[in-house]
């Protein structure tokens, strides 16, 4: 991708996050989405977090997964630096470390700051905070005791920093395998924490478009040129 291509990606996704923002702030797409995903009757998600399978395979087990791959590159760079494969892809590698570094650090600092409550702590799913949007006000009378962390999708941000991996592939084909792969892990992270009450669809969709701006960014400073040789990947 070139400078003006990540130039254009920047701006468009900055649009799109703006947009994105405005929509569900003045909407209730978010509550009619997840009424899916929540039985009134039973006052149950439609699935478990105690789960213990699918919270080893889509939580715990898939997060140190990421984490072990972003230390894997980080050590590969440190160890084999001087060797030509290093040499040849190490623009690519570079973001992809960053990004698992800087993206999920940026998502859980507005998760510390935003103070936003989860589907499951909202009155209309028999929780006890009111439906509070991330440019809303607690009402006055609400009494809050310390700061609630759920805006934007935290656990989805690893997957999604996946997304660097579309800068270490030359090749166009490759790319869009790595971006669908990167987006797939991430929407699949995303979707587990809806289903189980952790997350409205918008904290997904800003967590991703987060990610990609960040990914963009950090690609301008990282890649100087962005021509590749037919042989490389």
């Amino acid at each position: 991708m070139t400078q003006r291509s990540i130039n254009l990606q920047i701006i468009i996704t900055a649009f799109l996050l703006a947009f994105i923002l405005f929509v569900f702030q003045y909407s209730n797409i978010d509550i009619k989405i997840q009424e899916y995903f929540y039985n009134f009757s039973t006052q149950e998600w439609l699935w478990s977090r105690k789960e213990p399978v699918s919270k080893l395979l889509l939580y715990t087990g898939l997060k140190k997964t990421l984490i072990v791959f972003a230390l894997a590159v980080l050590f590969t760079l440190i160890l084999f630096w001087k060797k030509q494969f290093v040499q040849k892809y190490k623009a690519g590698m570079i973001i992809i470390v960053l990004s698992s570094i800087i993206v999920p650090s940026t998502v859980i600092s507005l998760k510390n700051e935003t103070n936003t409550p989860c589907p499951k702590n909202i009155e209309h799913f028999n929780g006890k905070y009111p439906d509070i949007k991330v440019f809303d006000s607690y009402p006055k009378s609400f009494v809050q005791k310390g700061k609630i962390r759920c805006w934007p999708a935290g656990h989805a941000s690893a997957g999604f920093a996946l997304m660097s991996l579309f800068f270490f592939f030359k090749k166009r084909k490759n790319q869009i395998i790595a971006l669908l792969f990167a987006l797939s892990i991430g929407w699949i992270m995303g979707s587990y924490k809806m289903l189980i009450g952790d997350h409205f669809l918008s904290h997904t969709i800003i967590t991703m478009l987060i990610a990609w701006f960040e990914i963009l960014i950090i690609a301008k400073f990282t890649q100087r040129r962005a021509v590749a040789k037919p042989t490389q990947i």
